[in-house]
C-alpha cells in the first residue's frame, strides 16, 4: 500500500509540470521543451525570424508531420515577410498561415499533446500562446477488403489503422448530420485517440451515456487495440462468451448504428466495437441483408445446426460409446466395436488426444504465413490423423467425429464465437465421458443458465428470446423480407422506431391482379 501511495505522488508529481502555462520569456519556454524531449532525436526545433527580428521557432516529430506543407505554408512565407511593424498576434493567425487548422495553445500539456499528434507547435517571441498547426500527415495502410470478413456480396473496402480515416468511412456511408462522434483519449502514456458514434435520435440517451462513462473510468497506461477498451467495459470479463462485437466492415458497423447500438473506434486498429450485441447478432453476418430472404434463411439455420454440432457432437460420441451403447443401432454398433477393438485408450482419451492435436493444428495454421499456413494445417490433419488410425492410437470413428466437429465450427461467422464454443467444448467432453448423457445435459442447462444471466452493458444477452419480443423474432432464426421488418431493434428506449413507413408492406395478390389487368 506504502508503495503504491509513493507511485501514485511519482506520477503526479510528473504530470504537474506539463499543467503550466506558457510563459512570456521566449528562450524559456524553448528550455522547457528541449528538457522535456531530452534524448529525443526525432524531435525536431527549427528556429527563424519572424518579420525579419522576432525570433520564433516550430517544434515538430519527424515522420508525423507534412513537412512539405511545413515549408510551404508556414516557413517560407514567415521568413519572406517583412513588415516593417510586426502583426498582432491575433492579425498574424488570421492573415498569414495558409492552414486549415490553426488553434491557439495555452498550456504546457496541450502543446505536448500537439506535438505527439503530429501537429506542429510555433512559438514566438513575447507570446505567452502557441499555435497549433494542423500539418499531422504519418504513413498509413490503404483501405483494402477485410480479411477476416470476407463476403461473396457487398462492400469490398474495410477499416485501417487510422481513426480519422475509419471515421470517413462511416461519413461516407451515413451522410445524416445526426451521426454524432464523440472523441477522447485512452492511456497515460500513448493517448489513444477514441472515438464513440452513434445517431442521434436512434440510439438511447441512457445508452450514450453508459457507454461514456464506462470508458471515462479506464486508468490504464496504454491502449494498443480494441481489446484492450473490449475487456474493460465489458459486463462478465469471465465469460467465454463475447459481450461486445468487433468487426473491421464499415457496412457492419452503419448497420449497428441505424439499429440504435453504438460504435467505438479506436486509433491504431482496423477493428471498431460495437455494443450492446446479444447471442444471435454473432450468428449473423451482414451478408444475410445481401441476398435473397430464402437463402438467408436457409443458411442461418446451417448455422444454428452446425453451432450444436460443433458443441456436443463429440461429448455425446463419448457418453454413447461409454455408457450408452444400447442407444446405437446394433451394426453401428458392431462397426464401432471392431474399429475400436486395437485402441488402448477409452473414449474420452481417445477424443482428447484428437481434439488437442486438431485444436494446435489450426493454431498452427493461423500463425504459419498465408501461402503455407493452409496447406500444412491440411496435410498435417491428414496424415496425423491416417497415422493414428493405423498405428492404432485412435479410431477411424473417432477421427470422423473430431472432422465433423471442425468443418462445423469453421461455419460460425464470428472467430470469437467460434473461439468460445471450442472452449466450452472440453468440459462437455469431460461430462460425457464421466457422466454420460446426463453430464451433456446438465453441461448444456449450465451454459443456458450462464447465456441467460449474461448481459452486454446491461442488456439481456438472449433477447429478444428471453425476455420475449415477438415483433423482433423476424430477424433471428430467420430473415423476414425487408418489406417485413420495417421497425428497428430496441435496446433502452423506443424511439424512432420505424426504419420505413408502416404502410410499405406489398400486396402480392393485389400487384398480381393488377398485372393480369394489364394483360
Amino acid at each position: 500500500m506504502l508503495r503504491r501511495k509513493k507511485e501514485k505522488k511519482r506520477l503526479d508529481q510528473r504530470e504537474a509540470k506539463p499543467q503550466e502555462k506558457l510563459h512570456a520569456n521566449f528562450d524559456q519556454n524553448v528550455e522547457t521543451f528541449r528538457s522535456i524531449y531530452t534524448n529525443c532525436s526525432d524531435v525536431l526545433f527549427r528556429s527563424f525570424l519572424l518579420f525579419g527580428k522576432t525570433r520564433a521557432m516550430i517544434i515538430h516529430i519527424e515522420g508525423l508531420s507534412d513537412v512539405k506543407g511545413l515549408e510551404d505554408y508556414v516557413l517560407s512565407p514567415l521568413m519572406k515577410e517583412t513588415a516593417d511593424t510586426p502583426q498582432s498576434f491575433n492579425e498574424f493567425l488570421e492573415n498569414k498561415l495558409s492552414v486549415s487548422k490553426v488553434e491557439k495553445v495555452h498550456l504546457l500539456a496541450d502543446c505536448i499533446e500537439s506535438i505527439s499528434s503530429g501537429n506542429p507547435i510555433l512559438l514566438c517571441e513575447g507570446e505567452e500562446t502557441a499555435l497549433s498547426l494542423g500539418l499531422a500527415k504519418w504513413e498509413k495502410r490503404s483501405i483494402e477488403e477485410p480479411q477476416a470478413e470476407s463476403s461473396i456480396r457487398g462492400p469490398r473496402e474495410g477499416f485501417i489503422e487510422s481513426l480519422g480515416v475509419n471515421t470517413s468511412l462511416l461519413r461516407r456511408i451515413i451522410k445524416s448530420p445526426a451521426l454524432k462522434i464523440q472523441p477522447m483519449k485512452i492511456g497515460e502514456y500513448t493517448k489513444t485517440n477514441v472515438a464513440v458514434a452513434y445517431i442521434e435520435g436512434l440510439a438511447d440517451p441512457t445508452l450514450i451515456k453508459e457507454v461514456n462513462n464506462r470508458l471515462q473510468r479506464i486508468e490504464i497506461d496504454a491502449v494498443l487495440e480494441s481489446d484492450y477498451i473490449e475487456e474493460l467495459v465489458e459486463d462478465n470479463p469471465y465469460s467465454p462468451f463475447p459481450q461486445i462485437l468487433s468487426t473491421e466492415r464499415p457496412d457492419v458497423a452503419c448497420a449497428n448504428l441505424l439499429e440504435g447500438r453504438v460504435v467505438i473506434l479506436v486509433e491504431g486498429t482496423p477493428f471498431v466495437l460495437i455494443a450492446p450485441i446479444s447471442f444471435f447478432s454473432l450468428m449473423q453476418v451482414q451478408e444475410d441483408y445481401y441476398q435473397r430472404f430464402v437463402i438467408s434463411t436457409f443458411v442461418r439455420w446451417l448455422r444454428y445446426l452446425f453451432l450444436g454440432v460443433a458443441l456436443l457432437l463429440p461429448s455425446v460420441y463419448v457418453a454413447v460409446a461409454t455408457f450408452h451403447q444400447e442407444m446405437v443401432p446394433t451394426t453401428l454398433l458392431l462397426s464401432i466395436a471392431a474399429a475400436r477393438e486395437t485402441v488402448p485408450f477409452p473414449a474420452l482419451v481417445e477424443v482428447l488426444i484428437m481434439e488437442v492435436a486438431f485444436e494446435a493444428l489450426r493454431e498452427a495454421g493461423v500463425r504459419l504465413p498465408r501461402q503455407i499456413g493452409s496447406a500444412i494445417s491440411i496435410v498435417g490433419a491428414l496424415v496425423i490423423g491416417q497415422a493414428a488410425v493405423q498405428a492404432g492410437l485412435v479410431s477411424a470413428p473417432m477421427v470422423i467425429v473430431v472432422a465433423i466437429t471442425g468443418i462445423a465450427s469453421f461455419m460460425l461467422p464470428r472467430y470469437i464465437t467460434g473461439m468460445s464454443i471450442r472452449i466450452l467444448r472440453f468440459p462437455l467432453i469431460f461430462l460425457g465421458g464421466t457422466l454420460g448423457l446426463l453430464g451433456v445435459v446438465m453441461g448444456v442447462i449450465a451454459i443456458v443458465i450462464h447465456l441467460c444471466t449474461l448481459r452486454s452493458l446491461g442488456e439481456p444477452y438472449l433477447a429478444p428470446l428471453a425476455p420475449l419480443k415477438k415483433k423482433e423474432l423476424k430477424d433471428m432464426l430467420w430473415r423476414a423480407p425487408w418489406w417485413m421488418m420495417n421497425t428497428r431493434p430496441h435496446f433502452t428506449g423506443e424511439s424512432n422506431a420505424y426504419r420505413q413507413s408502416p404502410h410499405q408492406v406489398p400486396n402480392p395478390e393485389g400487384d398480381k391482379g393488377k398485372r393480369q389487368g394489364r394483360r
